[in-house]
């Protein structure tokens, strides 16, 4: 089983949120990361946008511009880690999300002008931490929900520490309270 790991944690070793992304995929045999804060990707502009789309609508994929596309259609279960951020997730995990989404080979339209993902994965696993509450305002994670299922992920899961910068908040408490969620979605891995 091959877990794609998408590690939006732009801060670094110290983030909280690769803390518990590292936890959850401990023992995990083949384990594929993608560290966006290395990778630096750009939004596509004019020329190369106009030269993707005229290579998905050609159906050549061996561009290398297509790797993450095919990375992230080929893995058995996609884990994302981003910190909360302005009611979402930070930009390059957006940008990370254009470049995975190429038309046929991670979702197609039918006949019928129907979009069908075409993703081995059977769920995403979204895990975050926030400063303040996540769940009140979630829209990274309902835009994750909606990707997901455009790409023919069935299951999408969440899992956030809340609180973390409150003052007087058990911060221990709310990273444990993540946790115990995370056991349980490793559970059913």
């Amino acid at each position: 089983m091959t877990v794609l790991f998408v590690n939006a944690c732009l801060r670094g070793e110290e983030s909280r949120t690769l803390t518990l992304c590292r936890e959850y995929l401990e023992g995990v045999d083949d384990v594929e990361e993608v560290n966006l804060a290395e990778l630096c990707l750009e939004p596509y502009y004019g020329e190369a946008a106009a030269y993707r789309a005229q290579l998905e609508k050609d159906g050549q994929f061996d561009d290398p511009m297509f790797d993450l596309g095919r990375q992230f259609a080929a893995a058995d279960e996609v884990v994302i880690g981003a910190p909360y951020w302005d009611l979402s997730f930070p930009a390059a995990l957006k940008v990370y999300i254009e470049h995975v989404a190429v038309m046929g080979m991670v979702f197609h339209y039918t006949a019928e002008g129907r979009c069908e993902g075409l993703c081995r994965a059977k769920h995403l696993t979204y895990i975050t931490t926030g400063g303040g509450n996540v769940a009140a305002a979630n829209f990274g994670y309902e835009y994750l929900r909606g990707i997901a299922g455009m790409f023919g992920i069935p299951e999408t899961r969440f899992a956030a520490a809340e609180n973390l910068d409150v003052v007087g908040a058990d911060i221990e408490a709310n990273l444990d309270a993540a946790r115990a969620r995370l056991a349980e979605l490793k559970a059913t891995r």
